[in-house]
């Protein structure tokens, strides 16, 4: 092992570390480690810019546009909404549910899809006395199987197939995944709805949850109006000049004047007599209200959620995303409210609410935030990819997507005929994909902006900065290195014993790392382990590409993991509880297939 193996195997494993304790951003702790490669020499400027040209990296930009394409058309909610239905037994509806997710999730992004079904099922469970918890993890697990199945149903399978062809190979087929991964997806969701279904817990959301605790996070103060009027220090005054804003641990979410209902609430607003002042936060602080002159603490006072909305508002749960620029900053850092036009009530993490003031909260990936929000919310939680909203939009709401329902159907039929001619081989994926998302653009689908929005840079940047990482482990003789101590490791159990080996690291990797860092991190070591082996590298490859995306164990490992994390109520224990035996179903019958196919 010479000095530059020795290196870049420090970088790598310091990455890792960085990645897991989440010190920032994924993609900027993988974009640092490309420019450390770069300066130090291991990678020259033509190699390290390489990825950020791949042609699976650009594919994958182009379906982030498609999916939001289609997930503005508003037919897979749809449908979904249909095949939900009147339930006869729960675990038929599940099924129901679970199949046309999976076939959609192997055509588009998941992410999107499983966005836009949390809400459609949580207000179904809540609807049919059901708990969200027995579907929303279902519907995670499903849109995984679903992904692994073609070409296009995640972008780590594009991710893969764009570096073997860098490689000079063929790259994957629409189909070739499908003949491994299919009869795994198909015993999955057996499992979900079966044996799965009875280890789910049941549990309730945020909101649900903070309905029933109310008059324990609530607290109402009264501009007391039998206070001498000249003499009180609130009145006339702005919530700032009044010291209202930067109460040890309380927050003020809104001002209730007669029968109008002011939130967020802004430095700038003026207090007047008989207001009544809504806080939340720590109510073991309500001693420093208590000892403020011209203010009265309202006792058995009746509040709940829905007395707190009016017209123009409405109460909102979001998760915190993974590319978030609101991550590792406090609340009050990010100036929640004059940004967003809202308030947080509260903030739940693994199942738990913060017992702390709401301002000082650092925020984390799959933080769950219990708002109050105005009317501009909507117009500017649009452009910005800071969060996920898992709360339906009302009815009567003028945001609500009306989408013409020709335009809609031209849309899914224009996906159709791409798909089409790629299975004949007649375009390849990235051909295909510009076409389709330049008609969209053509017809008016969706506009120049929202393309724009829909698209995720900084899993781009990630993509595109690991395979600089990948390379560099390539150059340096780093993954032949690494490949021969795996063969040796696993040699007492032979081929088999390497499946094993490889796709358990990967499944290992994907759960602490994120599934493209971990694709591309195990690119190059299974590729030299079948050189080694003389084996053809698409078995190694297909390998690690199904298990970099079937990540069962965790709710950080995957996105659509962390969207359902706070809607359902779940505990870090319960992924471990339900996905685990779906994992070894995964594993086993991936590890089967790729022996029975290419190696046996």
């Amino acid at each position: 092992m010479n000095f530059e193996i020795i290196f870049v195997l420090g970088v790598v494993i310091l990455m890792m570390i960085a990645l897991i304790k989440e010190i920032t951003r994924p993609d900027m702790i993988v974009f640092g480690v490309l420019v450390i490669f770069l300066v130090t020499g291991i990678l020259t400027p033509e190699e390290a810019v390489a990825g950020f040209s791949n042609q699976g990296m650009l594919t994958v930009a182009l379906l982030f546009i498609v999916a939001g394409a289609i997930q503005k058309s508003g037919l897979v909610d749809r449908g979904m909404a249909r095949v939900l239905g009147t339930p006869k037994t729960e675990q038929r509806t599940l099924f129901r549910l679970l199949v046309p997710i999976s076939g959609f999730s192997a055509f588009l992004n998941n992410t999107p899809i499983v966005v836009t079904l949390t809400p459609i099922i949580r207000k179904w469970c809540n609807e049919h006395n059901i708990s969200p918890s027995k579907f929303l993890i279902p519907l995670s697990y499903a849109s995984i199987l679903g992904g692994i199945l073609t070409l296009m149903g995640t972008s780590t399978n594009l991710v893969v197939h764009g570096l073997m062809l860098d490689r000079g190979m063929e790259g994957y087929s629409l189909f070739t995944l499908t003949m491994v991964s299919l009869p795994a997806s198909l015993l999955g969701l057996i499992y979900l709805v079966t044996m799965g279904y009875k280890l789910l817990p049941n549990h309730k959301g945020l909101t649900e949850s903070f309905s029933e605790k109310s008059k324990e996070y609530l607290i109402e103060v009264v501009i007391d109006e039998n206070y001498p009027f000249l003499d009180n220090p609130y009145v006339g005054k702005t919530v700032e000049e009044a010291g209202l804003r930067n109460l040890e641990g309380l927050y003020l979410i809104e001002i209730i004047r007669k029968k109008e209902k002011i939130y967020p609430v802004k430095n700038s607003t003026k207090i007047k007599s008989n207001d009544r002042l809504i806080f939340t936060g720590i109510i073991d602080k309500i001693a420093e209200l208590q000892n403020k002159k011209g203010l009265s603490i309202e006792t058995g006072t009746n509040l709940t959620l829905d007395k707190l909305k009016n017209g123009t508002g409405q109460l909102v749960e979001v998760v915190v995303s993974h590319q978030s620029s609101l991550l590792h900053k406090t609340i009050k850092e990010t100036q929640f409210r004059s940004k967003f036009d809202a308030g947080v009530m509260a903030v739940h993490r693994n199942n738990e609410r913060i017992n702390s003031k709401i301002g000082d909260i650092s925020l984390k990936p799959g933080d769950t935030l219990l708002l109050l929000t105005g009317p501009d919310f909507y117009g500017r939680v649009l452009s910005t990819n800071d969060f996920y909203v898992v709360t339906p939009i009302e009815e009567d709401h003028p945001l609500l997507n009306k989408n013409d329902t020709k335009r809609s159907w031209f849309s899914i039929l224009a996906l159709v005929s791409m798909i089409l001619l790629v299975s004949f081989d007649i375009l390849s994926m990235f051909k295909a994909m510009s076409v389709l998302v330049i008609l969209y653009l053509v017809f008016k689908i969706i506009s120049p902006d929202e393309a724009k929005k829909n698209i995720q840079f900084n899993v781009l940047l990630l993509i595109a900065s690991a395979f600089g990482v990948g390379e560099a482990l390539f150059k340096t003789g780093a993954a032949d290195w690494v490949a021969n101590k795996l063969i040796l490791l696993a040699d007492p159990l032979g081929v088999l014993g390497l499946l094993i080996f490889l796709y358990a690291l990967t499944a290992i990797f994907t759960e602490m790392i994120t599934n493209n860092a971990a694709a591309v991190l195990m690119f190059p070591i299974a590729l030299e382990a079948a050189n080694r082996l003389s084996i053809e590298p698409i078995a190694f490859l297909v390998l690690i590409t199904i298990a970099a995306s079937a990540s069962f164990l965790s709710p950080i490992g995957y996105q659509t993991n962390l969207i359902v994390y706070g809607p359902g109520g779940y505990k870090f224990s319960d992924y471990i509880k339900v996905g685990l035996p779906l994992s070894l179903i995964v594993m086993i019958t991936t590890i089967v297939m790729v022996h029975f196919i290419w190696i046996s």
